[in-house]
């Protein structure tokens, strides 16, 4: 995206808190030919099961619904600021953060030709939290404690608490507005059922063995009404199991396209052939907000040691790991909000500085922890297999300090499980953001143990700095976030390694990949087109 039109995204994004009339005006569905090529097939490692947006909640179902239905709201390529999507206006009123009133756009229909309405936004907020799925992302809207509908088109929340990250949470996924004349209001609908009112609309899925998609079939939604001007009238998304499969497709020419999900010395392999000009495909890279963490169990009494966690601080090399483990494809990150979100800053390396090995022994020294401190480090999945792990043991022994033993634990379920259980003493994990705030980073992951079930918790920062912050409705205003992220260095209950770089690869003749790669974490499929020969 140029910068110019960066800025009139983001302009009309800014319109949000107050009024953005004339920025989401109605408008068909504009699609451009697919040259008699067929469809654009793209293949991820991100496998899901349920694509129902109330059960929804992983990158693998996102995928297909950020392209297939409409939320109030969209973040737009580039910004992290959310703008009208469904909506013609959306604002906080009343002074405060807890009533949000949104007007829609007139003439929306459902790919199924039912006219959407104020009452289906309602319907679709109200089931998501009468399901509240085990596994779908009801929590984001657990501020709402009231949804109505006035007329047709105007909609206004009711919150139990102020939260100003609203607008980014419904711009998500989990904001997808659902026909209430097909989907049941008390439980989820079958994959190969669904209807929304997106740029496309699902033509036909092929079951695999997981119980989910094996792939999943878009063409053009004809009813749609909205900015997005489609370079492609068909899209495939196929879902492989691991990333030499995605390879293998990929070299193949059975897929267009593959997602961030190629092995570090694939996507390294592909850009240096890119860039000698030896290469048949090409690389797209660009921002991510996906991160990475060696995250602490502070109720065990080895890592619940502060001294400990702060002596693997000063000890690890970010750079080497980035370099040697992942081929270039990550780049270090020294605090757990990543870089391209507002409010990120390097609290890690302000206190750690480089790796040093007299100042790690002296933390452990003035904590009187006898030396060298053994630790089992457990993993269950990473795109660089166990060298990440490996490397992580062979720089904390070769201090001297740690003897580190490494276990993978392959089943994923059994891993979270562990992890809920305090099973484990130190473990890595990924984590994947759901809107581009650093509110995302910050609450999920830190008040009362996390996500990860870590333990721990400071009260200056969930009964203080983060109330503090979720009522700000100028989201660029990051100073309780910094103070929340020069704490979390103090303590460490979870160091920050890497932050993913995106690398999609991709045939040669076809475009678009570099206009949706960004920090929001959403690929629009209406970007990618195929050159004409």
């Amino acid at each position: 995206m140029t910068s110019a039109n960066r800025l009139a995204v983001l302009a009309c994004a800014t319109l949000v808190v107050t009024s953005a009339a004339g920025c989401a005006s109605a408008k068909k569905v504009v699609t451009g030919g697919d040259d008699g090529k067929g469809a654009i097939t793209m293949g991820t490692t991100n496998v899901t099961k349920v694509l129902d947006p109330a059960g929804a909640y992983d990158n693998g179902a996102w995928l297909v619904l950020n392209n297939t239905f409409q939320s109030l709201l969209k973040f737009p390529a580039g910004a992290s600021v959310p703008q009208p999507d469904a909506a013609q206006s959306c604002g906080f009123t009343g002074g405060g953060t807890t009533t949000y009133k949104c007007t829609l756009q007139s003439g929306l229909k459902f790919s199924n030709g039912h006219p959407l309405t104020a009452q289906d936004v309602v319907f679709s907020v109200e089931r998501m939290k009468k399901i509240a799925d085990e596994n779908g992302p009801s929590s984001l809207l657990d501020t709402v404690e009231k949804v109505t509908a006035k007329g047709d088109l105007e909609v206004e929340f009711q919150l139990n608490t102020p939260d100003a990250v609203l607008p980014a949470k419904l711009a998500t996924a989990a904001g997808s507005i659902v026909d209430h004349q097909v989907f049941p209001a008390d439980k989820l609908l079958p994959n190969d059922k669904l209807v929304g009112s997106g740029p496309y609309k699902i033509d036909a899925i092929e079951a695999g063995d997981n119980g989910g998609p094996a792939k999943v079939t878009l063409t053009a939604n004809g009813d749609y009404r909205g900015e997005a001007k489609l370079q492609n009238n068909k899209f495939v998304v196929r879902y492989f199991a691991d990333s030499d499969a995605l390879k293998n497709a990929l070299e193949s020419g059975d897929i267009d396209l593959a997602d961030n999900g190629l092995d570090p010395a694939t996507a390294a392999k592909l850009k240096d052939e890119q860039l000698t000009g030896a290469g048949k495909l090409k690389v797209a890279e660009g921002d991510s907000g996906e991160t990475r963490f060696l995250t602490f169990n502070t109720k065990d009494a080895v890592t619940g040691n502060v001294a400990v966690r702060q002596a693997v601080a000063q000890l690890l090399d970010r750079k080497v790991l980035a370099r040697d483990v992942y081929a270039r494809t990550v780049q270090p990150l020294y605090s757990v909000v990543p870089a391209g979100i507002t409010g990120h800053n390097t609290a890690f390396f302000d206190r750690y500085g480089e790796p040093d090995v007299a100042k790690a022994k002296k933390l452990l020294a003035n904590a009187k922890v006898q030396t060298p401190v053994k630790f089992t480090l457990t993993w269950s999945r990473s795109r660089a297999g166990d060298a990440e792990a490996k490397e992580i043991k062979k720089q904390l022994e070769a201090s001297g300090l740690f003897q580190v033993n490494v276990q993978q634990e392959a089943d994923w379920n059994a891993f979270q499980k562990g992890w809920n259980d305090g099973s484990y003493q130190a473990y890595t994990v990924g984590w994947t953001p759901d809107y581009a705030d650093a509110d995302n980073f910050v609450g999920p992951l830190l008040v009362d143990g996390g996500a990860f079930h870590n333990g721990w918790d400071d009260p200056k920062i969930s009964q203080k700095l983060l109330p503090e912050s979720i009522k700000q409705t100028d989201r660029s205003a990051g100073g309780a976030y910094g103070q929340v992220q020069n704490l979390v260095a103090e303590a460490v209950p979870m160091l920050p390694i890497f932050q993913n770089k995106a690398f999609y690869a991709s045939r040669t003749d076809i475009t678009g990949v570099d206009s949706t790669v960004d920090t929001t974490g959403v690929f629009r499929f209406w970007e990618i087109g195929r050159t004409k020969k």
